[in-house]
């Protein structure tokens, strides 16, 4: 009896405190609202603010295909073929993809 009783007792204490624990979502702060740019309005401005894109783009993926052969020079060709199995291996992985279900066979049998 006693032992219901403060069960009881807990599950009223509990129920009367729960909405002042945590409240489900937060209030965003007044000064981290998004500032949305607006569209340029003349096609000019469009045209300029595309070709701007553009060569932002260009020079960054020269700047990537730049690194990319940087590092392939000091790399023999036996590396480059270890890496990139392992690339294929990790996006595997990162997909949550299997195996074959014959090279699982495999290392199972003989490793």
């Amino acid at each position: 009896m006693f032992i219901y009783l403060i069960r009881r007792f807990l599950i009223i204490f509990v129920a009367l405190l729960m909405p002042f624990g945590a409240p489900a979502q937060d209030a965003p702060a007044p000064d981290a609202k998004k500032t949305e740019e607006k569209a340029p309005s003349s096609r000019a401005d469009r045209k300029k603010q595309k070709t701007d894109w553009k060569k932002q783009r260009q020079q960054k993926m020269n700047d990537e295909k730049s690194k990319k052969e940087y590092h392939k020079k000091y790399n023999s060709k036996e590396t480059r073929k270890r890496m990139k199995k392992n690339a294929k291996k990790a996006q595997k992985v990162n997909e949550n993809k299997r195996d074959f279900f014959l090279v699982r066979w495999w290392k199972k049998i003989f490793h």
